[in-house]
């Protein structure tokens, strides 16, 4: 079993859904990945869960989207259904402020790829995963690179 993760802003521009598929595709087709986890915290992690959703009913592979903190009911209409969700094993230990690196890197540290959505923003977290992908040597697809290609 592969496991690969994922890391990006909050707002994200709608062509990169088939750039995200085509390379899920890949990572699934190429390398067997099977197992993924994505955050809730912004447009890129809801368009992974959405293209996840889909690309389930094709392959045999399962998703989870991790949560930092239990949802206050009604906050997020995009989660009404947690059928997918899970929470770490700890968090509750962590001071709030804490709990979405913690998260982060509970999903980092269970990952063999990550694939992240960073454009120019080198203080933001997505930045940071990705820096520590290419430190540690985990493989990391970049899909700001890839948008006009097919390749990676």
């Amino acid at each position: 079993m592969s496991a690969c993760t994922f890391f990006g802003h909050r707002s994200v521009t709608q062509k990169i859904e088939p750039t995200l598929r085509s390379t899920l595709i890949k990572l699934i087709e190429e390398n067997v990945v099977d197992l993924f986890y994505i955050g809730n915290n912004g447009g890129f992690d809801m368009t992974v869960r959405n293209v996840l959703r889909d690309l389930t009913k094709i392959y045999p592979i399962s998703y989870f989207v991790v949560l930092a903190y239990l949802p206050k009911e009604n906050r997020s209409p995009d989660l009404s259904d947690f059928s997918d969700t899970i929470i770490p094993d700890g968090i509750e230990k962590v001071p709030r402020r804490f709990a979405i690196d913690y998260r982060n890197m509970w999903m980092f540290s269970r990952s063999d790829h990550v694939v992240t959505y960073v454009r120019d923003d080198v203080a933001s977290c997505a930045a940071k995963y990705k820096r520590l992908a290419v430190r540690k040597g985990i493989k990391n697809i970049e899909l700001c690179d890839l948008i006009g290609t097919t390749s990676f």
